[in-house]
């Protein structure tokens, strides 16, 4: 069974804006799953579907097996979502915070861990403090805590280092690295692509409403056809050459060219030795291997 279930899930905005358009997807148990995608492409609306925040025009979605619509309870008891915003009471500190949540989801006083839940994200310290007076890195971290109340089988983070440091960063995913290890199912929204990269073992990418790729993270990164060379040369040049076969070449300094070039169609080895035949001669050769950025704009349209 599928931690998330999606099938021809559609939401249609009043004035006829189409956010939705028959997404299918089926989120594995366990996994660590990567929802990447252009701003407005449509992740936010099927994360505010399944948390219950907005209501679909048509297809079905389930979580951890509950159908949203008939096991609406269940569904979202299985389900924590921390999003983007920071909104919080100032008035509640971070333990009543937490407090107020696991309530609000039923659970008994004597099983929360509203305290336990602050040491995980390392705010334990500041448990009776005003929300008003934690950082911004503080709150997203408290977001976290929030969703995990309840302990839900599923996880979604939206956007949950946007703007944050790199301490910070490293800090949020050695801990949803340590909640995925223990079997939770985590799906992350990113706009740093090597996060996914670096995070993910499944990765669906959602562009116009629609899903234009749902795989393992090693076949997606395949299909990146392009592919980079910096070829060092003996003699300067004024400009770039026209390298037949290759899509560009940009003159990096006097002695370097960066050639970008689709590996359906030509090989390293074939812009080489037309380089050669130009009486160019080469002293180094650099490549690069196509990485999520590239598919990532590949199937967007170069849509950042």
């Amino acid at each position: 069974m599928d931690a998330i279930r999606l099938r021809g899930l559609q939401k249609t905005y009043a004035g006829g804006k189409r956010a939705l358009d028959g997404i299918d997807l089926s989120i594995p148990r366990g996994s660590m799953f990567g929802l990447l995608g252009p701003n407005g492409a449509g992740k936010s609306t099927l994360i505010n579907i399944l948390a219950g925040l907005v209501v679909k025009t048509g297809g079905t979605a389930e979580v951890w097996g509950f159908d949203i619509d008939q096991n609406p309870r269940n569904a979202k008891a299985s389900l924590g979502v921390v999003p983007q915003e920071l909104l919080f009471d100032a008035f509640f500190t971070p333990y009543e915070t937490l407090e107020l949540q696991a309530g609000l989801f039923g659970v008994p006083k004597d099983q929360r861990r509203s305290m336990e839940l602050l040491r995980k994200v390392r705010l334990e310290d500041k448990a009776h403090a005003y929300a008003r007076t934690l950082s911004g890195g503080m709150k997203r971290r408290l977001l976290i805590a929030k969703a995990l109340v309840h302990n839900p089988p599923v996880i979604i983070l939206d956007e949950p280092t946007a703007g944050v440091d790199i301490e910070l960063r490293q800090m949020l995913w050695s801990y949803v690295r340590e909640l995925h290890a223990n079997g939770t199912t985590v799906v992350l929204t990113t706009h740093y692509l090597e996060e996914a990269e670096e995070l993910c073992d499944r990765i669906a990418i959602v562009n116009h409403g629609r899903i234009v790729a749902d795989t393992d993270k090693q076949t997606l990164l395949s299909q990146a056809r392009e592919k980079r060379v910096v070829v060092a040369l003996e003699t300067d040049l004024a400009e770039a050459p026209v390298i037949e076969g290759a899509t560009r070449v940009d003159l990096l300094d006097s002695r370097r060219l960066d050639i970008l070039y689709d590996k359906s169609r030509i090989q390293a080895g074939a812009i080489l030795t037309r380089l050669q035949a130009m009486g160019l001669s080469v002293v180094d050769v650099t490549t690069r291997e196509a990485d999520l950025e590239d598919v990532f704009l590949e199937l967007t349209g170069g849509q950042g």
